[in-house]
């Protein structure tokens, strides 16, 4: 183990996060900008109208919340969005150029490609099989909850899916496979009432949307993190 993490591989792996995320944190901007931000907006004019009818203290909690900065809808918000994108995009691009060099490299994208899908599995549909993405005005269980069902989701993806992939022993794939579906026999912590401000098909909409953008975001990033980790070969 002492061979792989040395200064020339640490670097290596590096670089490939910082061009990988970097590109694909890029892309992910771009399909959000077209795909996921206009139903954003949307969502929140039904959430700030839903808002301006609640009672008197409600009202005062909003109006103290808008008061706080917050980037203005256009270029601005964009601009935001992308920074947070790149640098999501190069945390996760670490953890799978990293994997690529414990599992011995990469044959280059294609194989960077099932690693982006392993990704994209693990740290999406796992969780949103239970908590899907929800738009602004959404009725929602307690953050702590959520919080903790999603680490345990992924955490279980995570493990089970290396398991199901490179054990060799069945009852240790069938092990993979309990952990895979255990939060999700657990089940997702949900509110009391499941209400929104924005109607059902915007909500459905904002799902699809999200799904969509996060598929070509992880593809993309186990592409361009196995292709750029080979040519720091």
């Amino acid at each position: 183990m002492a061979g792989v993490f040395n200064l020339a591989a640490f670097k290596r792996i590096a670089a490939a996060a910082l061009l990988a995320g970097g590109l694909a944190g890029l892309l992910l901007t771009a399909v959000q900008r077209i795909q996921v931000i206009p139903i954003l907006l949307q969502a929140e004019v039904y959430e700030d109208a839903a808002s301006a009818h609640a009672h008197a203290a409600m009202e005062d909690a909003h109006h103290h919340d808008a008061d706080a900065w917050k980037p203005e809808n256009g270029w601005e918000r964009t601009f935001y969005t992308a920074v947070a994108n790149v640098s999501l995009a190069i945390g996760f691009a670490l953890l799978l150029s990293a994997a690529m060099a414990v599992r011995g490299g990469t044959n280059g994208w294609r194989s960077g490609l099932l690693w982006g899908l392993a990704g994209y599995t693990v740290f999406f549909i796992a969780p949103a099989l239970g908590l899907p993405p929800q738009v602004p005005g959404a009725e929602a269980a307690p953050l702590a909850d959520r919080q903790l069902w999603w680490l345990m989701a992924v955490l279980g993806a995570s493990a089970g899916l290396a398991l199901l992939v490179f054990a060799r022993s069945g009852m240790v794939k069938i092990l993979g496979a309990a952990l895979l579906v255990a939060p999700h026999l657990i089940g997702a912590p949900q509110p009391p009432l499941h209400t929104s401000a924005a109607p059902v098909e915007l909500a459905h909409a904002f799902i699809y949307a999200s799904a969509i953008a996060n598929a070509a975001f992880w593809l993309a990033l186990g592409s361009f993190t196995g292709f750029f980790y080979q040519k720091m070969a």
